[in-house]
């Protein structure tokens, strides 16, 4: 057993962790540094590099623990959609609600533009890859879930066009000078929500 798999090692590779992500969700990819992360997590500097081979590793592992998080809170609210045939508003207000959440104030705008953060920066670093297509798969069951539940047909390629529509006006509106993503979001479902998931028909 090596030092790094001792619990004690465990507990540290968590708090680092932990404290990467916090920094994350604070302050994007820029605020994770090893000294920073050190400091948040009160241990030395050189356990960040001593419990993972580099500072994109680390963040890798920032992202997952992040994205586990939000996944977590997601079933909660899946488990909590009744099975009902729903119209086409409720539908989108199910499916806005678990892909964009409340961004009314300034840290759930903040998240949700670092979500948005580790998409883009996946295209660069294969160690995000691999962790964002993990947890893109897991989003989809839980999307494709409350569309079961709302008596809608679910195809996979339809599924990603979907949650293509929402990445879209979501991007789009956290560019503008006055933010609205689950309005325009909404509104961009609605177009389309009985095409990529029509009505089961009973």
């Amino acid at each position: 057993m090596t030092t790094a798999t001792t619990p004690k090692g465990e507990r540290r590779r968590r708090a680092l962790v932990a404290a990467a992500a916090e920094l994350l969700l604070e302050g994007g990819f820029d605020a994770v540094r090893h000294r920073s992360v050190a400091t948040r997590a009160d241990l030395p500097l050189a356990s960040t590099t001593y419990y993972f081979e580099s500072l994109d590793d680390l963040i890798a592992r920032a992202v997952e623990f992040t994205g586990s998080a939000e996944l977590d809170l997601m079933r909660v609210r899946v488990g909590d959609v009744s099975h009902r045939r729903r119209g086409a508003e409720s539908t989108v207000d199910l499916v806005v609600d678990l892909l964009v959440g409340e961004v009314g104030d300034a840290p759930a705008r903040e998240q949700l533009i670092v979500r948005y953060e580790r998409f883009v920066a996946s295209a660069r670093h294969p160690e995000l890859r691999d962790v964002q297509l993990r947890l893109r798969a897991q989003l989809d069951d839980l999307l494709a879930e409350v569309l079961r539940r709302s008596g809608r047909m679910v195809r996979q390629e339809q599924l990603r066009r979907l949650v293509a529509i929402v990445d879209g006006a979501v991007v789009g509106a956290l560019s503008e000078v006055d933010p609205d993503p689950r309005k325009i979001a909404r509104g961009a479902l609605l177009e389309v929500i009985d095409i990529v998931a029509p009505a089961v028909n009973r």
